[in-house]
């Protein structure tokens, strides 16, 4: 990387740390003297600072924890149960009580397992949606940084309120990414909605779960001319029914 040309094309790896020693020293020698490379720069800590703030479902309890939890509930009973069977009967029947008991053990028994099992069956699911989601956070994560690595990344910042978004694309991989924080609360029944711009023609390119968070694209870039965000019905719209709140040209 020798020539002024090879180390604008920098900024995204240097801000993700990704460059070697000697090529980091020598993009931070060129980037004291070239304030658009220092502000691309800018551009992308703030984006990869947004991309750690996103938010990340978390686990559930342990399947082992619960189960313990609710073994712990269940009384436990001694070697001859709460009477001896050959305690003589007396008060009546409570000889036939103590007789029948190992039947009432045995039902309860069957009615914890039954419960236990449907605690279990449960945490199972929750664990692999747990699971699908953890790994679909990390597809992302990954499809970011390569995104924001890429030698031709470039970012655009735009404010909503109090909030920021910046949108993160890369040409020659033909994909692009958003990142949100802070934007303005919605009501239940709104969801942020994103879309290319193709020439005045909005293409829908992904709903935004949260208010801060981050999204990969849908679709690939396909010439658009940049991305814009809206207000729409919770589930999204298949073309924009406002203004958008945020605009962030290709350029």
């Amino acid at each position: 990387m020798s020539t002024a040309a090879d180390l604008h094309t920098l900024t995204g790896a240097y801000a993700a740390h990704a460059l070697p020693e000697a090529e980091s020293l020598a993009f931070e020698r060129h980037l004291a003297q070239c304030p658009a490379c220092a502000l691309e720069v800018q551009e992308f800590r703030a984006a990869l600072a947004r991309l750690g703030a996103a938010e990340a479902t978390p686990v559930p309890p342990e399947l082992k924890l619960r189960v313990m939890a609710g073994i712990g509930s269940v009384r436990q009973l001694g070697p001859g149960g709460p009477m001896d069977e050959h305690e003589p009967a007396s008060g009546g029947g409570r000889g036939r009580l103590a007789r029948s008991w190992p039947k009432f053990a045995l039902a309860a028994s069957v009615a914890v397992a039954l419960g236990l099992g449907g605690v279990a069956v449960n945490e199972h699911r929750q664990a692999e949606r747990a699971d699908r989601q953890s790994a679909q956070l990390q597809q992302q994560a990954a499809a970011f940084s390569s995104l924001l690595t890429a030698p031709d990344a470039r970012t655009r910042t735009a404010t909503a309120g109090s909030g920021v978004g910046t949108v993160v694309w890369s040409e020659s991989l033909g994909q692009a990414g958003f990142l949100a924080a802070g934007l303005p609360d919605l009501p239940k029944d709104k969801v942020y909605e994103l879309w290319f711009n193709d020439s005045g023609t909005m293409r829908p390119a992904g709903l935004l779960p949260t208010t801060t968070g981050s999204l990969l694209l849908t679709g690939g870039i396909d010439g658009a001319a940049g991305v814009g965000v809206t207000v729409e019905p919770a589930g999204g719209s298949a073309a924009p029914t406002g203004a958008p709140v945020m605009l962030m040209p290709f350029v």
